[in-house]
């Protein structure tokens, strides 16, 4: 992530908190620094153990708090994948794309098709439909999956 772009996340992230009523702490920006230093989704745990390295005092529970706050803030957003661990993933900053997610290993693909997004327009104003915001996500077997014998 750029530098700007961190910054403006952390500043938005700080005005929500602090709307919120909730204080500016030390472990807080620990973990909004690492969430969004990772670059990619992650799991709660994965999180966890990047900020322990750091700040050995901070709880799976702040951590997970946070991520929570992350999603309610509109920075961050959870990508649940059937019975696996739930992702997050960093919205401010990224470009807007879909998922496909595979069943067996949990794999996220990124991907975005400009034909796609036309389509969705198209369906939104021949329906008299102002969307706000949307996610595809197209569940399946990635390539390594298919090819492993299981």
């Amino acid at each position: 992530m750029y530098n700007k772009d961190k910054a403006e996340f952390k500043n938005t992230f700080i005005k929500y908190i602090e709307e919120k009523g909730l204080r500016h702490t030390k472990q807080r920006e620990a973990i909004v620094d690492a969430f969004f230093s990772a670059g990619r989704h992650i799991t709660s745990e994965e999180l966890f153990n990047i900020v322990k390295k750091k700040n050995p005092e901070i709880g799976y529970a702040t951590v997970q708090r946070n991520l929570n706050l992350l999603c309610k803030s509109s920075l961050a957003e959870e990508i649940k994948i059937g019975k696996q661990k739930t992702k997050y993933e960093q919205k401010l900053g990224g470009s807007h794309h879909d998922h496909l997610i595979c069943v067996k290993c949990g794999r996220l693909i990124e991907v975005n098709d400009e034909k796609i997004e036309k389509l969705q327009d198209k369906l939104a104003k021949a329906n008299n439909f102002i969307p706000i915001k949307h996610k595809l996500e197209i569940y399946g077997i990635c390539g390594s999956c298919k090819s492993t014998k299981q």
